[in-house]
Formats: C-alpha cells, structure tokens, sequence
C-alpha cells in the first residue's frame, strides 16, 4: 500500500500535472524527488543516488567507499552504502525542429515533455555530483553548454531549457558532426528527440559518437497519436517544418500507416541495437519515472 507521500509524490511524474506548474526548476525538482520516493520504496537500491547510511569498513569493501571526512573526525573507518560518486560526463542533445511541435487530444507538445525530461535529468544528475551539459539544435546547433556539476549550471541548463521551443526543419547527422569533434573526452550522450529524420541519417549521426567511444542513449519522443494513427475524423495534415499540407481520411490508411511506422521502428531500434546504443520508445502521456530509470540502468552499466 502506497504512503501519503508517495501518493503525493507519483502524480508529479504525470506530465500533464507537471504542465500546469510553468515553473521548469519545480517541475525538474518535483519529478527528480518524486522518482526517489519511488525508488527507495523499490528492490532497485543499487540506483539509489541518495546517502543511506553510515557503515564499518570491512576487509573486502572498495577503498574508494571509505568516507575520509569521518576518518578524519574519528580515526576510525566507515563507508557510505547506496552512493554513488563518478565523474560521469553526460551531454543531453534536445532536438527542437518544428515537429516537436506536435500535440494530440490536449497533450503536451513533444517539446514540452522532451524539456521537462531534459531538466529531470539534468536534476538528477547534479544531484549524482555527474557533470552535465546541453545541447539543443535542429538544422544547426542552437545552444551549446559544456558539461559541469555545479549548481550554478544546473540553473543555467534549466534557463536555456525554459526558452527552448520548436523551429526548424532537422537533419541530425549533419549537426551531430560538429558536436563529435568538439567533445574530446568520452562520456555519455543522451539524445532527446522524435526522429522525424531519414533513419539512416540518424544512425549515421549516433555511429559517430560511439567510434569516439562514448555511451548513447536515445529517448525516441512521439505522441501516442503518431504512433497509432487513431485520429477520428477527416483532416488536413500539416507538416510543421515545410509547411505541406495533405487532406487525409484516417480510417483509410491506418492499417497502412501502422506497418510503415513499424517499418521505422524497427530500422532504428536494431540500428541502435547493432551499434551499441540503448534506444527507449517514450510517448508523450508515459510518466517520467520510466524515462529516468531507463537512465539509471544505463548508468549502472558503466560502473
């Protein structure tokens, strides 16, 4: 049985609650502690990135456990369980091109649920002592910011992240060459995007990364309706970054619609698989606790 605080806590990871705080600092704060409260209640203690408590050093135990601020207090040896201190080096990639405009039956756009994920982990990961920077881009890079863990740059990430909205058309492999070269030492790459994007062009773009020996991890961001195609009634599509426009009677090509999409899928994930890379299907009504555990299991790995 659930806690009050739980309770209290979960409904923050519910991205249309989270829509109507506009505060993007309390949004990353609420989803981050709200994710905690759930994972500490888990079998998942290894991801726990929270102190737990104070223990007897033990032969065996990694010396790099050992707090030496309380040797230093006390002469006596002690480990601190369940924390964990790396020097990861993350950069969060946000694509903001004009279909990340999209939104469906009152969900949130694309770009929203793609920010609010962004500040989470940018949260979390300060809060991990990880080092963090961004980039956000969709023809060319937009926004560029080297990776740090201070504070100060958690509130400078999230400021960027608060003005990020949709704009241009995208052509990832293209703007991801620059990003390759300028990262010289090798950390994590978390990509946030919808993919709206030639497969080959996106796979080609991941591939640099990871001959530079980096980690990747892609949040794929669509609407429900995207990946369905359980529109109701006749419309006019419109194709946010060119502008084409396209009437369309949904029932008769849904069926169609649905395989090709599969199709796509599919060319990305076993891209993905082939290269190494950890690919996460996220639409935009999923709560957030899924998208930072997925995180977290990455993280884990490189440890």
């Amino acid at each position: 049985m659930q806690s009050k605080q739980e309770q209290d806590y979960k409904r923050f990871l519910n991205p249309l609650i989270l829509a109507k705080l506009g505060n993007l600092e309390i949004i990353a704060k609420l989803v981050v502690e709200g994710f905690l409260v759930g994972l500490h209640k888990s079998p998942y203690h290894g991801f726990s990135v929270e102190f737990a408590e104070y223990r007897q050093y033990n032969p065996g135990d990694p010396p790099r456990t050992i707090d030496w601020k309380v040797f230093a207090r006390t002469d006596k040896y002690y480990v601190k369980e369940f924390e964990e201190e790396t020097n990861l080096r993350a950069y969060i990639l946000l694509d903001k091109s004009g279909s990340m405009g999209f939104s469906h039956n009152g969900r949130l756009r694309k770009i929203e649920y793609a920010r609010f994920l962004a500040a989470a982990l940018a949260y979390l990961m300060v809060k991990q002592k990880d080092a963090v920077g961004l980039l956000t881009f969709d023809k060319d890079v937009d926004t560029y910011i080297p990776a740090s863990m201070t504070k100060v740059q958690l509130m400078e990430l999230l400021k960027v992240l608060d003005r990020t909205d949709y704009a241009e058309e995208t052509r990832i492999d293209k703007t991801f060459t620059a990003l390759a070269e300028k990262l010289k030492r090798r950390g994590l790459i978390i990509l946030i995007s919808d993919l709206l994007d030639d497969p080959k062009h996106t796979l080609t773009a991941l591939r640099q990364f990871r001959h530079k020996k980096n980690e990747v991890i892609v949040f794929h961001i669509l609407d429900p309706s995207e990946v369905n195609f359980d529109f109701k009634r006749e419309a006019e599509f419109i194709d946010l970054e060119s502008g084409n426009k396209l009437p369309v009677q949904p029932w008769m090509i849904r069926e169609e619609y649905r395989k090709e999409v599969g199709k796509f899928f599919n060319e990305l994930k076993y891209g993905c698989r082939e290269l190494g890379v950890d690919y996460c299907l996220i639409t935009t009504d999923t709560p957030f606790d899924i998208s930072l555990l997925a995180y977290l299991h990455k993280r884990a790995r490189l440890y």
